[in-house]
């Protein structure tokens, strides 16, 4: 039974545990301002399209200072980055919560500081998880991985369940102030850690260095190379290893696809019949995705040990779409009422979040394993414009197919779109499937080819 069981191992690291405890204070907070956002947005629009809009005005500045922020936290002290960011974060909650005190009902408003918002949440957030290696030692990196995914999905649980029953009585303010306050947590934990400046030998800035695994530069001229030419180097790792390639080509298919969250306020009201500013479906809808991923993610002991995690990833994406088309289909069964076909959303919902929680372990693991913690941080940039730049394409092709074809059609479509996309990726890489850790993926970036792998290397076993 213990097998079965999330692995604590990593807690035993106390810097670690100190950010992840900070996290789950911090993670409640973060997704009272993610379920009053939208909700304001469609209380002021009375339209998916503008919920959908949030997509667009976040993924901007995510994917450049996701990709910048990656470089960032490969040439500066990371503790010093995650000291600005958090603080950046805390300022951008306490504007939300000014502009909803003071009733100023302007979505351009609401639209802006969520830009703003994202820029700093995109720099901080790969920072956070390119320093999980030196917390707690390479052979604890999936059991980390998976202890800070279920406490951002168990967050996401009472996060939806207590705004959703808080908007109705205080509003949105109080929700927003609530996220300020949980903010301090993190700012507290992050001034704990140690200093965790860049190693001395920085990874090769050009695609053909990268190619031949060869190393070069200083501490002083890695710090002059946090620029554009050093985020592509990223990428350049990325092209050149077709595995890595196709684990954030098939979050994509997935998350582009089969991610309906724009429509949850059109759901809660059209199809369930509650009122714009949301009720109980409104927020069982948005806590059902976590709290599958957190019953997924108590139950992941096997999970980080699978060997073949291409295939691991690929019928974690699977079973994601079906349980989409299985919630579209039944939203469109419920016309306008709460009745069993809402709860076989839900249950379809939450399914799909045991899965997504699967493949993001796996995903997340196969990227951390396959890089030296010089590059790290730009992979992690990478990781995270694909996690959540995925998700805000959703937002703006399901907002607008809400308003012409109805959230059930749109998602179930969705869902169909995630399970052909799939199989076509897997059989234009088939050796995705057949990748295990002892197969050959990349040389470790500051190792030269005639180097011999160290203990520390990607072919250890699992």
């Amino acid at each position: 039974m213990r097998s079965l069981l999330a692995d604590i191992t990593p807690l035993r690291h106390v810097d670690f545990r100190r950010l992840w405890t900070a996290n789950i204070v911090t993670v409640i907070g973060a997704q009272l301002n993610i379920i009053a956002v939208p909700a304001q947005i469609y209380v002021i629009t009375g339209s998916s399209a503008y919920v959908g809009l949030a997509g667009l005005f976040g993924l901007v500045p995510l994917v450049i200072f996701g990709l910048y922020g990656g470089s960032l936290a490969d040439h500066m002290d990371r503790r010093l980055l995650l000291h600005i960011t958090t603080f950046g974060l805390i300022v951008t909650a306490a504007g939300f919560w000014a502009q909803a005190a003071a009733g100023v009902d302007n979505v351009w408003v609401i639209l802006s500081l969520f830009s703003v918002q994202q820029a700093f949440f995109a720099i901080n957030q790969p920072t956070r998880t390119a320093i999980i290696p030196k917390l707690v030692g390479k052979d604890n990196i999936a059991a980390a991985t998976s202890l800070n995914m279920t406490v951002m999905q168990a967050g996401a649980i009472v996060g939806p369940v207590v705004g959703g029953g808080l908007i109705p009585v205080l509003g949105f303010s109080w929700l927003y102030f609530l996220d300020f306050l949980a903010l301090f947590a993190t700012l507290w934990a992050v001034h704990k850690l140690p200093h965790l400046p860049p190693d001395p030998d920085i990874a090769a800035e050009s695609a053909e260095e990268i190619a031949q695994g060869t190393k070069h530069g200083t501490r002083q001229e890695a710090k002059q190379r946090a620029g554009f030419a050093s985020v592509l180097s990223g990428f350049a790792f990325l092209w050149v290893h077709p595995i890595l390639l196709m684990t954030f080509v098939i979050d994509l298919i997935a998350m582009i696809f089969g991610q309906p969250r724009a429509l949850i306020p059109q759901m809660s009201h059209v199809d369930f019949g509650e009122p714009a500013e949301g009720g109980i479906m409104y927020a069982l809808l948005f806590a059902a995705l976590p709290f599958g991923a957190v019953i997924g993610g108590v139950f992941s002991g096997r999970i980080v040990a699978i060997a073949r995690r291409g295939l691991g990833v690929t019928i974690s994406v699977l079973i994601w779409g079906a349980s989409i088309v299985v919630m579209g289909w039944a939203v469109n069964q419920a016309h306008g009422s709460v009745n069993v076909f809402a709860w076989v959303a839900l249950a379809a919902f939450a399914l799909g979040g045991a899965a997504d929680m699967f493949s993001a372990v796996l995903r997340s693991t196969m990227l951390q394993e396959a890089a030296d913690d010089n590059l790290r941080g730009r992979l992690q940039g990478v990781f995270i414009v694909v996690v959540v730049g995925g998700p805000r394409i959703a937002d703006i092709i399901h907002g607008w197919g809400g308003t012409h074809a109805g959230a059930g059609t749109v998602t179930w479509i969705g869902g169909v779109g995630v399970i052909v996309g799939t199989l076509i990726a897997v059989a234009c890489v088939p050796q995705f499937l057949r990748w295990t850790p002892r197969a050959e993926m990349t040389r470790p970036i500051a190792q030269s080819p005639t180097q011999s792998p160290t203990k520390d290397s990607p072919e250890g076993t699992v």
